[in-house]
């Protein structure tokens, strides 16, 4: 083992914010280590696993499902079939592609020292690198930053190590599509392959254990998407607690179910386990360092994202925060200010946008109805349902599903929270963020003169009531 190498700083995994920290201070000419545990997770997990991947396959998804609308559009399409290698050849090129862009990056930098391996505490300012060559390092370093992020869940279910159940991960790489998919979770992940994998040409049935899916949202606009999906084919079954799996003797997988009316059971060819993601901290040694954990094994940071342990700060999904890449990449910002400059963020005052990425697309920032109610404020509800009076260009595009929902603080009239459900969600929620960030009241969005005919557009109308 070689003696150990000084660093100014370490950065152990390389996510959204540990990767853009770990290039910013290379090119500032701090000697920097950024360790990455799998040369097929060079860039992180968005890159290699989560947003790139998936939303190149909901691309394709998408493309299928309006090919089979085309008679609506007054287009004759003949026949239309999935080549499921040639979409998972595009998946690969485009994950390759920008896996490589990331790896030039890392190995372009002077002061950057890119390592594959597996980094572990020695002590709060030591790390042992097992590298995948076999070699070992000894790091040391006044400042380390943790950007491990998370897997996905795998909960301790009767029968469950029995079966070859699929994750959010492996199901990218089956070799077939599934004749009949069974979901296990209503989230984010749950859905989006739902609905996916349905316009594949699979059947799909979605288990949720709660009373809606998409927990954390108001229950109007969760029961508004469920009927969407529903529509298109996709089955939810709520209140549908799972108490054991097992492999039937052709193969297929048996899951037993309780629901108010029993116990009941279903069959399918795969199961997707969809109940969350867990924080990759096992590996880290932690204790060594003295670093706390919460009960999931997150790693505790304040709103400066900084450990119980001084020199030591967590980014990303493994420091509890918003599961999201953008978050992951304003934890950057927080450090390289705070740290490493004159700054003071705190990601207490920032307004994380999320969105699902369904059709239509479920998008929303701020507080949901029930949240604002939770804290106490005295608010007003704005809603209106997607027509061709509030956004005519969805009657254009025929992209009629939805609705925009916005909660007011009824004493300064600004904007709390807003969800939009409709085509390009996505893009239309970020409007509303920017109003929100400068503090301006919801009215700015009633008088503002937007482009027609644009989706934006509704919120002249969603906003109108005030």
């Amino acid at each position: 083992m070689s003696d150990t190498e000084e660093y100014d700083a370490v950065v152990i995994g390389g996510g959204k914010g540990g990767k853009t920290l770990a290039m910013y201070l290379g090119r500032q000419n701090y000697k920097t280590a950024l360790i990455e545990r799998d040369s097929l997770m060079i860039g992180g997990g968005c890159i290699n696993l989560a947003c790139i991947p998936t939303k190149t396959f909901i691309a394709s998804a998408r493309l299928v499902y309006s090919i089979r609308r085309a008679a609506e559009f007054g287009i004759k399409v003949e026949g239309v079939s999935v080549d499921w290698s040639g979409v998972r050849k595009r998946v690969e090129e485009v994950v390759s592609e920008m896996r490589a862009l990331n790896l030039k990056n890392f190995t372009s930098i002077p002061n950057l020292d890119f390592i594959l391996g597996t980094g572990r505490f020695l002590a709060p300012q030591r790390v042992e690198v097992a590298q995948n060559d076999g070699l070992a390092r000894q790091l040391s370093s006044k400042r380390i930053f943790i950007d491990t992020g998370t897997r996905p869940e795998i909960p301790d279910l009767p029968g469950l190590p029995d079966i070859p159940f699929l994750t959010s991960d492996t199901i990218q790489q089956l070799e077939a599509i599934p004749s009949r998919l069974l979901v296990l979770g209503g989230g984010y992940i749950g859905l989006e392959f739902a609905q996916m994998m349905h316009r594949f040409g699979s059947e799909v049935t979605v288990f949720e254990r709660g009373g809606q899916i998409l927990s954390q949202q108001d229950a109007d606009v969760a029961d508004a998407l469920a009927n969407c999906l529903r529509r298109e084919g996709v089955e939810i079954q709520l209140n549908a607690a799972v108490e054991q799996v097992r492999k039937c003797s052709d193969g297929q997988v048996e899951v037993t179910f309780r629901t108010h009316e029993g116990i009941r059971k279903w069959t399918a060819s795969n199961l997707l386990l969809a109940l969350g993601r867990t924080p990759i901290t096992k590996e880290l040694d932690l204790p060594a360092a003295g670093v706390e954990m919460t009960a999931k094994g997150f790693i505790k940071v304040n709103e400066r994202l900084e450990t119980n342990v001084s020199g030591i700060w967590a980014i990303g999904d493994v420091s509890g925060g918003p599961q999201f890449t953008h978050a992951s990449l304003d934890d950057f910002r927080i450090l390289r200010d705070n740290v490493f400059g004159n700054g003071s963020r705190s990601r207490n005052d920032r307004y994380v946008p999320s969105t699902l990425f369904t059709d239509p697309e479920l998008a929303h920032v701020g507080l949901t109805e029930k949240e604002a109610l939770a804290r106490g404020f005295e608010i007003q509800i704005l809603k209106v349902p997607i027509t061709p009076l509030t956004v005519p260009r969805a009657r254009t595009t025929g992209q009629m599903d939805g609705l925009l929902k916005a909660t007011i603080d009824k004493s300064t009239q600004r904007i709390l929270g807003c969800t939009v459900l409709a085509a390009e969600a996505g893009e239309m929620i970020g409007t509303v963020q920017e109003v929100m960030m400068a503090k301006l009241p919801g009215s700015t969005l009633r008088d503002a003169v937007l482009s027609h005919p644009t989706m934006v557009e509704g919120f002249n109308a969603l906003f109108a009531a005030l």
